[in-house]
């Protein structure tokens, strides 16, 4: 049984999550994101500066990201679940085939891009975080979603950009990355705290 006694440095550490089954990693995730967000925010931290409430987002960046290969096209995107950290190995711009144009022209120029997807089960507010500073799209029925609200915390690479969505049905979507300068990124999707 994981304790609580290593909180908050512990919520990292590869021993806690390793071997841990998806409820158990789920449930110390949130035990984490009680402790987190209960801690006085450190001034110097970059990670202090979001306005949201980031604390679940900031405890999936703690653990131990389970490793996917991004989609070259829309058949080949890798199916994300909500509240897990992945690290997606990203593809040569060049060769990934996206569905809609992305909607930042630059983000096409130069780097690294790549394709996933995510089950909508139950409609409402949902954030994709990510720990680098690059462009994400939200593709359905074949055309961008409109974002509802971004924040970005420089410095931070756990999460370093948040995007907010407004998903008014269940259904399948595709997640765009694109314009990154690094092969691989991490990345969540969390309902939005409320």
């Amino acid at each position: 049984m994981l304790v609580a006694a290593a909180l908050p440095g512990g919520c990292g550490t590869p021993e806690v999550w390793m071997g841990a089954n998806h409820a158990t990693r789920a449930s110390w995730a949130m035990l984490c994101a009680a402790a987190l967000s209960a801690m006085p925010a450190r001034a110097d931290d970059p990670c202090s500066s979001f306005t949201w409430d980031v604390s679940r987002e900031l405890a999936l960046f703690t653990g131990q990201a389970t490793a996917l290969t991004a989609g070259t096209d829309s058949g080949a995107a890798p199916s994300l679940s909500l509240g897990r950290l992945y690290r997606l190995q990203l593809r040569p711009l060049g060769e990934v085939r996206f569905v809609a144009a992305p909607g930042k022209g630059n983000a096409v120029e130069t780097g690294f891009a790549g394709l996933a997807a995510i089950e909508i089960r139950s409609p409402g507010a949902y954030r994709i975080a990510i720990d680098a500073p690059f462009w994400i799209d939200v593709v359905a029925d074949g055309g961008l979603v409109r974002s509802t609200g971004h924040q970005g915390a420089a410095g931070c690479s756990g999460p370093h950009k948040i995007v907010e969505f407004e998903f008014p049905l269940a259904r399948r979507l595709l997640l765009q990355f694109s314009g990154a300068d690094a092969d691989s990124v991490r990345v969540t999707v969390t309902e939005a705290a409320r």
